[in-house]
C-alpha cells in the first residue's frame, strides 16, 4: 500500500522547536521529490519546503533559516525540523511526494499533523 503518514506535531511555545516526520510506504523517498505543505484555518495551502532526488532543497521565505527539510533513507522518511517557531507557523502540516518536483502538489499526500504555537 502506497501511503505517507505524518507524525511529530503538537503544541509548543513561541521560540520552541518540533520535528515532524513523514513515514513512507510503497515508495522509496530517495526516488521522489518530497515536500512539506501547511494550511492554517482560513488561509490557502502553502508550500513550506521541498527536497529533490539530488537532495537540493527549497524553502519558503517565511521559514528560511528556521526550518530544515531532510530525507532519512534508512527509515524511508521525510523530516522537517522546525526551530524558532512563531505563532504564524500554527497550521496543519502535510507531506507530499511526486516523481517530478514541478508536479509535487498533485502527488501523493499524507493525512497531516497539527502544529500549534502559542505565546
Amino acid at each position: 500500500q502506497v501511503q505517507l503518514v505524518e507524525s511529530g506535531g503538537g503544541s509548543v511555545q513561541v521560540g520552541g522547536s518540533l520535528r515532524l516526520s513523514c513515514a513512507a510506504s510503497g515508495i522509496s523517498v530517495s526516488d521522489y521529490c518530497m515536500g512539506w505543505f501547511r494550511q492554517a484555518p482560513g488561509k490557502e495551502r502553502e508550500e513550506v519546503a521541498r527536497i529533490d532526488v539530488g537532495s537540493n532543497t527549497r524553502y519558503a521565505d517565511s521559514v528560511q533559516r528556521r526550518f530544515t527539510i531532510s530525507k532519512d533513507g534508512a527509515k524511508n522518511s521525510l523530516d522537517l525540523q522546525l526551530n524558532s517557531l512563531k505563532s504564524e507557523d500554527t497550521a496543519m502540516y502535510y507531506c507530499a511526494a511526486q516523481v517530478s518536483c514541478p508536479y509535487l502538489s498533485s502527488g501523493l499526500w499524507g493525512q497531516g499533523t497539527q502544529v500549534t504555537v502559542s505565546s
